[in-house]
């Protein structure tokens, strides 16, 4: 968990450079295509077949919300936003996640994430004073929380449906995603052209293999291992490293507004989520593989 939040904080400011020259929804297009690519030929090494039935839909499921829509959201956000104001917004995803799970009946509510819910709202609300004041569309930053939500989804749908083996679910979900961002791109009209500077070749050289393959090939072994809310616990550090990144790679300017409610959010989410709770573990894959197995081998009647 902890190396998905390193590597992962450099997403967000990798992502405005790739806006400088690419349009949104291609730039995360032309991300993803190469991402499945890459995952398609390590499931051809590693011989691991595609998802059939219920298994299948949750992929799919996955894959549009986690990298169609939330992507489809962020990459137009992050035009306007900065990246650590992205990504501080983003860390309300465990809290999202945590009341979707409790609306799936995955979890339950309890009176920790009422008061978690209204502090990071507190901070949301103060967060949002800012870009308003420094004319910053109060859409980018409604398509962050749009893109939040995706994530929490996403999240809760791993959850619900048969565990897949990480690199197949991401190699299903990224190639779902992308076919749904290209689908927006064309619909757009936006130019479909290959990047020429250099910057926005590293921003791809990041995203692609690191910021695409390994990020959420870490993510999904914690989602499958944790409930679905702590495993969210991801997003609430990302800021922590996307903030001095972006300070420093992107000039962002660090005010009071997004301090103050960033520590809001975070503290929000951790009393509504992150709280130590009794362990609703499901089974891993490779355990639910065994399990499945052995029902397999039972005898008539036995």
């Amino acid at each position: 968990m902890l190396a998905a939040s390193l590597l992962g904080g450099g997403n967000a400011v990798a992502i405005r450079f790739s806006n400088r020259e690419l349009e949104p929804l291609w730039g995360a297009s032309l991300r993803f295509s190469l991402a499945a690519m890459l995952l398609i030929g390590l499931m051809a090494a590693l011989r691991l077949s595609l998802p059939r039935g219920v298994a299948l839909v949750g992929a799919l499921l996955y894959g549009a919300f986690s990298f169609g829509g939330s992507f489809a959201l962020s990459y137009y956000a992050l035009v306007r936003i900065h990246a650590g104001l992205g990504q501080t917004l983003l860390a309300l995803v465990p809290l999202m996640t945590l009341l979707l799970a409790v609306i799936y009946r995955q979890e339950r509510l309890h009176f920790g994430a009422v008061i978690g819910t209204l502090l990071a709202l507190a901070g949301v609300a103060l967060i949002s004073r800012a870009p308003l004041r420094e004319a910053v569309p109060l859409l980018s930053v409604l398509a962050t929380l749009g893109s939040a939500f995706c994530i929490a989804q996403a999240a809760v749908f791993v959850r619900r449906f048969p565990p897949v083996h990480p690199v197949t679910m991401n190699a299903v979900g990224m190639a779902a995603g992308a076919t749904l961002l290209v689908v927006g791109s064309l619909l757009s009209r936006e130019p479909l052209v290959l990047p020429q500077e250099a910057a926005t070749w590293l921003a791809i050289g990041y995203l692609v293999p690191i910021g695409s393959v390994v990020v959420f090939g870490l993510y999904l072994i914690v989602l499958q291992r944790w409930a679905a809310s702590r495993a969210a616990y991801t997003f609430v550090l990302v800021p922590l490293i996307t903030l001095p990144l972006s300070a420093w790679l992107d000039n962002e300017r660090i005010g009071v507004e997004l301090l103050v409610g960033g520590v809001l959010i975070l503290a929000g989410v951790y009393v509504g989520a992150l709280r130590p709770i009794a362990s609703t573990r499901r089974p891993h894959w490779k355990e639910q593989r065994i399990i499945d197995v052995g029902k397999d081998e039972r005898l008539p009647g036995s």
